[in-house]
């Protein structure tokens, strides 16, 4: 009697044609690593059978790096060569991170000339995407020990609200661990996966995912299969470990400890911190020590320190319904991710807020590297009838810089990715044969307050009179977020590209700061175009005037004329730097009007010298 091979709907029947994918969280405090095996999602455990790797990082001289348990026991003992939340200094540079993260890190960053921070340890300087590195290298072997083969692929989960450089630093990670990246996911995106929002035929839910060093809140419509982000928004640089520092200062305070030149008791602070918080998620009181100092700590003391913060997360909620062009009541369900969700005063704002109680059924530690192993299962190609499309969008606009340190905008945030979006410019001078290409990242009008991404230069413009050129300039944001610049000359075909590979990225002030600033300065953005716009027409009328008098002034104009036209020419130069757009305008009309009778002169002259020797039978002709 003849065997069968009995498989799973949708499996293969012979093990070796079901490629190896997996899903990892590289989360802030933990990260965890999944996949789908047998038809089910779960999560991968190291030998002792621990599901949650610690993100820890141990470094010593002529020693290999120590991860996840090993390297968290040295946390004490060691501190300024254990690197613990390594997430929140991804794609940051060094100034922004001396800035933004001082006396939240404790260990030591090298002074350097490098953009890129790099913290000091007995091993050498490690920069924070090697470290990331170490953590993705442990996850994919405990993968490929658990599943018997090699990874074809994984889905790598970020926050919504990561830069382009941070998700470029999260890939660089992955490529030094030796991971073949399928996708970037956002986070939020992942739970809805998990929690299976994909099988229900249509609704709009709300993804409030609190981890360990970041905060992301998304809007999501599901309509038959197809995951659209209607708006994002949060903080790169806001969690749970916030929570512990602020508790960790009361502590010190409380027992008038100072941890200057003392990391070790820093890191003692933030132990004791972080497992009051835990406890106080089920206590209501707890006996707390710290050095000789022990008191009491209760929920409500807990609920003041932290209050400020999870107001900060709903202050985002806010503004990204208000994105989405949704009311507080179109939103039927809330999903809730992130071990700092597990605190109550979350929990209980959060559904104030939404008034609606959150789902919070599957392990919010769990729930995104669920998600990101279903999406990885499909990209590996095991699941070919799978109906999911996944539609992120870019958490910040696009743009370019153009005359006057305007920015034009194009691609606008909360845009569904991926897209390609293109528009023409032209040249500002006679005869220019190259444009400098400025990208920029942000919401406001003006150079000076966004982000600089990239710069390049398009070379090769045949020379031609201003205005004539047609350089088409497309920007791609591919389905991870990251970003790449064309530009082109139409005539002459002459291209010049950049993938944009910034080495830092948005600080927690700035990405905070920026929707703020586009809302409140609206009115100022608008003025200082105007400003901006009338002082490049004075330039470029200017430019024009003196062109054509070099070129033929003398020819066509007698003394008296030429007179009249160079002092309106000297009475605009006078006002061009003004900041009252009205002068402007006013003595650029002026000067139009001055010089109205030189440029129907110069018209008339022009025609005349292309019609010598001809008849007017030859034009017709």
């Amino acid at each position: 009697m003849a065997l069968l091979q009995i498989s799973e709907p949708g499996m293969a029947t012979i093990p070796h044609q079901r490629r190896l994918a997996a899903g990892i969280d590289l989360g802030t405090t933990n990260s965890l690593i999944a996949t789908v095996r047998s038809g089910e999602v779960v999560t991968l455990a190291d030998e002792q059978g621990r599901h949650l790797l610690p993100s820890v990082v141990y470094f010593k001289a002529d020693a290999e790096p120590l991860v996840g348990d090993a390297a968290k026991a040295h946390q004490l003992t060691d501190p300024l060569n254990t690197i613990a939340s390594v997430k929140r200094l991804m794609g940051r540079g060094q100034q922004d991170t001396m800035q933004t993260l001082a006396g939240h890190l404790p260990f030591k960053l090298a002074v350097t000339d490098s953009a890129v921070p790099r913290i000091q340890t007995s091993a050498g300087t490690v920069m924070a995407h090697e470290v990331a590195a170490e953590i993705l290298l442990e996850l994919k072997e405990r993968a490929e020990v658990a599943l018997g083969g090699e990874l074809s692929g994984v889905v790598i989960t970020v926050p919504a609200y990561f830069d382009d450089a941070q998700r470029q630093a999260t890939r660089d990670a992955a490529t030094l661990a030796g991971l073949n990246v399928y996708r970037l996911l956002n986070e939020p995106t992942a739970a809805a996966v998990a929690y299976g929002l994909d099988q229900q035929a249509e609704g709009v839910i709300a993804v409030y995912d609190l981890g360990g060093g970041t905060f992301d809140i998304s809007i999501l419509r599901l309509e038959k299969g197809v995951f659209e982000v209607l708006a994002t928004g949060g903080d790169s640089a806001l969690g749970g470990d916030d929570f512990d520092h602020a508790i960790a200062e009361y502590l010190l305070q409380a027992a008038e400890l100072s941890t200057s030149d003392n990391p070790r008791l820093l890191r003692e602070a933030l132990v004791v911190a972080r497992a009051s918080k835990e406890q106080l998620s089920t206590a209501n009181e707890i006996t707390v020590q710290l050095g000789e100092w022990s008191g009491l700590l209760t929920r409500t003391q807990l609920d003041g320190l932290i209050a400020p913060l999870v107001q900060k997360t709903l202050q985002a909620c806010r503004r990204v319904v208000r994105d989405a062009n949704l009311a507080k009541g179109d939103i039927q369900q809330v999903v809730l991710v992130g071990g700092s969700t597990r605190v109550p005063l979350v929990r209980s704002q959060v559904a104030d807020f939404f008034q609606t109680e959150p789902l919070c059924s599957l392990d919010p530690d769990r729930v995104v590297a669920l998600g990101a192993a279903l999406q990885a299962d499909v990209l590996a190609g095991n699941k070919p009838d799978a109906e999911m499309l996944l539609l992120d969008v870019i958490p910040l606009s696009l743009g370019l810089e153009t005359m006057g340190g305007l920015v034009e905008k194009i691609i606008d945030r909360n845009t569904t990715i991926p897209v390609s979006r293109a528009q023409e410019f032209t040249t500002f001078k006679d005869g220019q044969t190259s444009m400098s290409i400025h990208v920029l990242q942000g919401e406001r009008d003006t150079v000076e307050h966004c982000r600089s991404l990239a710069r390049f230069v398009l070379r090769g413009i045949p020379p031609m009179v201003a205005g004539a050129a047609r350089i088409r300039v497309t920007f791609q944001v591919d389905a991870d977020g990251l970003l790449s610049v064309s530009a082109q000359e139409l005539t002459s075909g002459a291209k010049s590209s950049i993938e944009v590979k910034p080495s830092y990225g948005l600080s927690d002030r700035e990405i905070m700061t920026i929707l703020q600033d586009s809302v409140t300065s609206v009115q100022e953005d608008i003025a200082a175009r105007r400003v901006r716009e009338q002082q490049v027409e004075a330039e470029r009328v200017l430019e024009a005037i003196d062109s054509a008098l070099k070129n033929d002034g003398d020819q066509l104009l007698d003394h008296e004329e030429k007179m009249t036209i160079l002092a309106a020419r000297e009475q605009l130069a006078a006002v061009r730097q003004s900041t009252d757009p009205q002068a402007i305008e006013m003595a650029i009309k002026h000067l139009e009007q001055a010089a109205a009778f030189y440029v129907e002169r110069r018209m008339n002259h022009s025609i005349r010298k292309a019609m010598a020797g001809h008849t007017v039978d030859e034009f017709r002709g």
